[in-house]
């Protein structure tokens, strides 16, 4: 499964000492199959901190026998079970790690989220109109890779495509934030977002040059901007 890590840095070799406690799954590298919410999270930390969104690509080997004795948890959806698992992983008066998994699996709780599961904790809400709020948010997916171990089944992408990739983006932006007044942030959300970019990263596209990409995105703007 081909999976992205968004940031502000590319990383050539994960270290889990650089993660930090008390997130949904636990400490641990994290890692989606939905790339669009990669460069949303690179595009939130760069802003943040004043530096260029990246996007590392990763492929995650979960078949036998790489992942032979290891612990595995996969959420498939929003649950109860869910729920007080990442309550227990959010948990600052227990000890930590929370739990003895090497990888978890399953859906992202984004700030929203959390403010209701914090609700629910609090004995405001119950179980069942939790699960009712959340149940048809936008899909969300996420990886943690909590355990040396775990990290024989993740692999770096070492692909020329994607130098490729990242070069005709910094074009497109540019081209946007000089010839449509955008900021480069605007510009890289707007761009990123788009059915363009969707087409242009899909590993069955052949890539065009950067001023073809930037002509198909104006077209797809345009027919949006007409419905």
């Amino acid at each position: 499964m081909r999976v992205f890590h968004g940031s502000d840095v590319q990383i050539d070799k994960i270290d889990l000492t650089k993660s930090g406690n008390f997130k949904d799954f636990g400490r641990g590298f994290y890692v989606t199959n939905i790339r669009k919410h990669a460069h949303s999270r690179a595009l939130d930390i760069a802003r943040a901190n004043g530096t260029q969104p990246i996007v590392t690509e990763f492929e995650y080997i979960d078949i036998y026998p790489v992942t032979m004795g290891m612990r595995l948890k996969k959420f498939e959806a929003v649950s109860q079970e869910w729920v007080e698992f990442i309550a227990m992983n959010r948990n600052r008066r227990i000890a930590h790690p929370a739990h003895a998994y090497d990888i978890v699996e399953g859906p992202i709780a984004d700030d929203w989220v959390t403010t209701q599961i914090d609700r629910y904790l609090k004995g405001k809400i119950t179980a069942d109109v939790l699960l009712e709020k959340i149940r048809f948010r936008e899909l969300t997916h996420q990886i943690c890779f909590c355990t040396v171990e775990s990290l024989f089944a993740i692999e770096l992408v070492n692909d020329d495509r994607l130098f490729v990739i990242e070069d005709i983006t910094n074009e497109v932006v540019r081209n946007l934030v000089v010839e449509e007044n955008l900021t480069e942030f605007e510009a890289v959300r707007l761009f990123f977002s788009s059915k363009t970019y969707e087409s242009m990263v899909s590993p069955n596209t052949s890539l065009s040059s950067a001023r073809e990409i930037y002509e198909m995105l104006k077209n797809e703007l345009k027919s949006n901007h007409l419905k």
